[in-house]
């Protein structure tokens, strides 16, 4: 009878294998906690050919939830990278696959040879084994994914250069991962077309992300951009803050004294006034908790509602300069905060802002200020034809 009962422990242990191959014991990577069957999404769902009719891209929570897998993925290609992991047992592509994307290209620092991005292409031969016969709407040709800091001793010296870079400087132009990062995202977007591809990034991989979007967008290229934890404080900031709240200060006292007669401004609040025109408006993803994004919540500027999930993506301002998702959960601790994990959750509840933040403004203000030059520019020339025709039909 022991016999018999240890017999067919055997066989249903080896039918376990077979069906859930994720367990095996075949596969060391199996039970990591950076699996995709172990922390990633629970409830999302590979395309199907029903996809063709109503595309989940649609939905603003799965864009969120996909985009932050190919993040993730980005991580783990170089967590692969430095334990030398065999195509058989690397945990990468697994957060990729089930969403019928495939990996094009690896953005690698030469500096220590680490992977900070990737691009990430729709795998149209996977998509048709499972009849899905074109790709369905929404969903990106191609998505540049750019990871944030990894503390890990190969790659964290060059990770901590780019955040005291951005730091001190508030801009990350002279890092030689800005330049690679912006080279590929115009490749494909002359490839597939700037409405066919877009750009997402995790804490520095979302300021570089919003810097490489922005300079394509100063070149007329407006790309979709998703930025989960950007961070929003640097040494340049405050004493920007510093120099505006003195310089507020002095034209108050100004004011009051007894000779003050110019003229108290033209009516310029500092906001381009073709913000309401604006084609590019990246999607930010803040937690209040977290010390390093959670400036771009200031409530100066931006005016923040409560909807549902179901309508997450849709924006009700036109004229707002950025897409601005935020989550509040009380106090949390930084990790849990700043984590990109829970950008996937399934009991995640966001806020809209649905007016652009004081901060996203400061940011875009070189944007705007040169989309407002290029109209001034053009309205000259159309006055002086104008007047030359009118000249000379009245001769």
């Amino acid at each position: 009878m022991a016999e018999t009962t240890a017999a067919e422990m055997a066989a249903v242990k080896q039918v376990n294998e077979i069906t859930s191959p994720a367990v095996a014991v075949n596969n060391p990577s199996s039970d990591h906690p950076f699996a995709f069957h172990v922390s990633g999404p629970r409830k999302v769902s590979s395309p199907s050919w029903r996809d063709l009719l109503n595309s989940s891209w649609k939905d603003g929570n799965y864009k969120r939830t996909v985009i932050a897998c190919f993040i993730q993925a980005v991580y783990l290609l170089e967590l692969d990278r430095q334990e030398n992991k065999s195509e058989q047992t690397a945990l990468a592509a697994k957060w990729w696959i089930p969403f019928k994307y495939k990996l094009s290209q690896t953005l690698i620092d030469d500096r220590d040879g680490s992977i900070y991005g990737a691009i990430l292409e729709w795998d149209r031969a996977a998509a048709l084994a499972d009849f899905v016969l074109v790709r369905p709407s929404g969903a990106p040709r191609a998505v540049l994914v750019l990871r944030g800091t990894l503390l890990k001793s190969l790659t964290f010296r060059r990770d901590i250069e780019d955040d005291l870079r951005f730091l001190a400087w508030e801009s990350l132009k002279g890092s030689v991962r800005f330049n690679g990062a912006l080279v590929a995202l115009k490749s494909i977007a002359d490839k597939y077309g700037s409405n066919n591809v877009c750009i997402a990034g995790h804490s520095l991989g979302a300021g570089f992300a919003l810097q490489v979007g922005k300079a394509l967008a100063k070149q007329g290229i407006y790309v979709e951009t998703h930025l989960f934890n950007p961070p929003s404080v640097s040494l340049a900031m405050s004493l920007k803050n510093i120099s505006e709240r003195a310089g507020f200060a002095w034209k108050r006292i100004r004011a009051m004294l007894p000779y003050a007669t110019e003229t108290q401004g033209s009516g310029d609040d500092g906001k381009s006034s073709c913000t309401g025109q604006n084609k590019w408006m990246p999607h930010l993803y803040v937690n209040t908790s977290d010390y390093i994004c959670c400036y771009y919540t200031d409530p100066a500027g931006a005016e923040v509602k409560q909807i549902d999930k179901e309508n997450v993506g849709q924006i009700a301002g036109q004229a707002a300069a950025a897409k601005l998702f935020v989550m509040s959960k009380g106090k949390q601790r930084f990790l849990e905060a700043h984590g990109l994990d829970q950008w996937w959750a399934d009991d995640l509840e966001l806020q809209q802002a649905v007016n652009d933040s004081k901060l996203i403004s400061k940011q875009l203000k070189s944007l705007y200020g040169l989309q407002a030059s290029q109209q001034t520019q053009n309205k000259p020339q159309v006055s002086e034809t104008w007047r030359g025709l009118r000249s000379m039909y009245a001769k």
